[in-house]
Order: C-alpha cells, then sequence, then structure tokens
C-alpha cells in the first residue's frame, strides 16, 4: 500500500470520525443488547426513516444512513467488539466513521430495501421475503461497484501545506472492449420482454403493516431492462476486468490521524455498465522527529542547560517551516512554555493555524567532573540557589490550561 497517494479532479469530501453519534444510541440499545434485539432495533428505525415513506425529507434520509451505519459494526462480531473496546477510534483502517463513505445504494446493497424491493441475502430478506436487485426509474440497472479503501501515511510538512500524491490501485475496471455493457456487440443486446425495459415488474405484498405495492427487479433481466443474447470475450459478460489505474489525490492541508477522504467514482467499476464505488483513504501520521500534535498545535520540547536558564540566552527552535531564534530570559523555569503564533497547522475545514508551544526542559547533567561538583557545592550553599517558587509560579498543567481557554 506504501504506492498508494493522492489528488484529482474531483473533488474529495472529508469526514470527521469525532462528529460521529455512539452507535448504541443511534439504534437505541444498551451495550449489552443481544444480536436479535440490535436487529429488531434497527429494523424499526429503517422501516421509520425508509425513504419511501418520507419522499423528499432530508432529515429522514440522513437517520436512515445512520441507522444503516451503525448496524454495519454492530451486527458484525468483530467490528462490535473492536467498536466496544476503542469506540470510533477503533484500529485497522481509520476507525470506526460508520460506513466510511457508504451510500444509499450501498445501504440497499448490503442491508435490503425493507418494502421488498431488495433481497441478495441481506437482513430484511427474512422480514420480507424480498429478492432480486433494487432497480428504481432514471437510476443505473447495473449492480454498482464496492467501495475501495486505502491508508496514505503523511508527514507533519505534508499535512501543514497539503500534498498531491499519486498512487497506482488494483481494482475492477470498466472493459475497454464492450464499454460496460458486456455484450459481444450492440446486437447482441435485446430489450428485456417481462419488464419492457423498464428493469423492474410490480408485485403486491402482504406484509405486517398490511398489503403492500411494491416494485422489484425484473427476474428475467435482474434490474437491467435488457438481456445479452452473446457475452463479450474479455470480460464474459461481466462488463468489467481487474486490473491497475493510476489516480491523483490532493490532499488538504490539516488533515488529521484517522480522517478520511472519499473521492467519488474512483472505486470498484459496476457490474454491467453499473456506477463506480468510490475511494476511502484514510489519514495516517508519521512520527515526527521534533514535534508533538495537539490538534492544530504542535509540541516542541527545547532542552536549556542549567547557565543558559539562570543567565538568559538566545537560541534557534526548529519550525514546521524552517527555524527562528527565540531569546529565552534569565531565570527562565524548567516547564515554562513560549508560544509561537500561527507556527503550527491550519484548520481542515476553516480558517487560521494553531500555535507552536515550546516547553523548556532545565537539563541536569547525570554526571561530573570533580572541578564540576566542587562549583555545584559552593553555589548550592548561595541563597539565590534555594529554590523561592511563590505563588506567581504555576504548574505545567496550569500554564497549559492558559494556552488552551
Amino acid at each position: 500500500m506504501a504506492r498508494n497517494t493522492g489528488l484529482c479532479s474531483e473533488p474529495l469530501s472529508l469526514n470527521l470520525l469525532m462528529a460521529k453519534r455512539d452507535f448504541y444510541e443511534i439504534l437505541g440499545v444498551s451495550k449489552g443488547s443481544s444480536d436479535e434485539e440490535i436487529r429488531k432495533a434497527y429494523k424499526k428505525l429503517a422501516m421509520q426513516h425508509h425513504p419511501d415513506r418520507n419522499p423528499g425529507d432530508k432529515s429522514a434520509e440522513d437517520k436512515f444512513k445512520e441507522a444503516a451505519e451503525a448496524y454495519e459494526v454492530l451486527s458484525d462480531k468483530d467490528k462490535r467488539a473492536q467498536y466496544d473496546r476503542y469506540g470510533h477510534a477503533a484500529p485497522g483502517g481509520g476507525g470506526f466513521s460508520g460506513s466510511g463513505g457508504m451510500t444509499m445504494e450501498d445501504i440497499f446493497e448490503h442491508f435490503g430495501d425493507i418494502f421488498g424491493e431488495m433481497g441478495g441475502g441481506s437482513p430484511f430478506d427474512s422480514f420480507f421475503g424480498g429478492g432480486g436487485t433494487r432497480t428504481r426509474k432514471g437510476q443505473s440497472r447495473g449492480q454498482r461497484g464496492s467501495n475501495l479503501r486505502i491508508k496514505v501515511t503523511l508527514s507533519l510538512e505534508e499535512i501543514a501545506t497539503g500534498t498531491t500524491k499519486k498512487i497506482r490501485v488494483n481494482k475492477h475496471l470498466t472493459c475497454d472492449v464492450c464499454h460496460g455493457s458486456g455484450a459481444r456487440d450492440s446486437g447482441s443486446v435485446q430489450t428485456c420482454g417481462t419488464c419492457r425495459g423498464s428493469g423492474y415488474v410490480r408485485q403486491v405484498r402482504n406484509t405486517f403493516l398490511g398489503q403492500m405495492q411494491t416494485t422489484a427487479a425484473c427476474p428475467t433481466c435482474n434490474g437491467r431492462g435488457q438481456v445479452i443474447t452473446a457475452n463479450c470475450p474479455k470480460c464474459k459478460g461481466e462488463g468489467r476486468v481487474f486490473g491497475e489505474e493510476t489516480i491523483e489525490l490532493e490532499i488538504p492541508a490539516g488533515v488529521a490521524e484517522g480522517m478520511q477522504l472519499s473521492m467519488s467514482g474512483k472505486g470498484n467499476a459496476g457490474q454491467h455498465g453499473g456506477p463506480n464505488g468510490d475511494l476511502i483513504i484514510s489519514i495516517s501520521e508519521k512520527k515526527h522527529d521534533h514535534f508533538q500534535r495537539d490538534g492544530q498545535n504542535l509540541i516542541y520540547d527545547l532542552y536549556l542547560n542549567f547557565a543558559d536558564a539562570a543567565i538568559g540566552t538566545s537560541t534557534e527552535v526548529p519550525t514546521i517551516d524552517g527555524s527562528v531564534k527565540i531569546k529565552v530570559p534569565p531565570g527562565t523555569q524548567s516547564g515554562k512554555i513560549f508560544r509561537l503564533k500561527d507556527k503550527g497547522l491550519p484548520a481542515v475545514q476553516g480558517y487560521g493555524k494553531g500555535d507552536q508551544l515550546i516547553h523548556v526542559n532545565v537539563w541536569t547533567p547525570k554526571k561530573l567532573s570533580d572541578e564540576e561538583r566542587i562549583l555545584l557545592e559552593k553555589l548550592r550553599e548561595m541563597p539565590n540557589f534555594h529554590p523561592q517558587p511563590g505563588k506567581s509560579e504555576k504548574g505545567f498543567f496550569e500554564r497549559m490550561k492558559d494556552f488552551f481557554s
């Protein structure tokens, strides 16, 4: 995965993990709930907020997606165990940000349509006995390609300015012979006689809500509206082949460990001309030689010898974009924090930059020569070398609190 990087002419969207609600809270269940209780809670929410029941209601659609994201993790034994231990910061793939870029099509593909428009082995099959592939007017009739997930490791210098990287990704590509149709030639494609090209048929189902008329994928053409009489010799009728694609990504400045960038349409190609999935890029940070990151701020440990701290000095310190000279006043105590304004990292979704905080550490020698020991013995008895902290001297945590308040 070291080859995977990224910028493209297509926009990247950013998912911030800290904005996610607790998955148990979303489904309205306790942490000790059984698999069946979680399944029932999801079914109830999915039915309540289903887009077919709430046409044009963006809030209902968001809740529908949110419930699916929670169920995706809590219905999987291994994912649920990691989530219970680490929460949204679970290791491996950038933590749990829910579905990691799941679209409405992903939800219907993986979890089904509670009104019977889809099945395919989803949890909803046992609720309503659904089957086929979800198809709607205006949607592509081929099966949507799956999302791809990769990890990109960045240095703090790259994060500070943003960077452009290239990645080579092995994935399903649209067949360049049939251009995704799966047919040998144009004469090998015919309109389906069962659905007359619409890709779906109407059905009446009996549910515990009463009798409901729904649409389902045509069983003859599997929702494509067309039937192929002779397959493409290269892709064998699938409309896609496995290969490698080079993609450019532009990583915006200010990203952080665990954030996810989503590039629409850069995942696996869909079957039979279906839409592509998305490319999900999880951000990882390299450990820096000098700095520790705290949000937008950078923390640097400055080590001074006792004489420089007592007498005062000027010294160079590194910053993310070069060295600067700072003045250390006489009598500087160990734990003192200096601030370099705007020498931190930019906000990824806003304006302004963080600061660089310089934490002073007065170095105590571990070994002394005889001459050094004699000098220090003399100094130890002098009044000014006796600790006199006074009320004005704040502890480390108080000083850090002052900087962040």
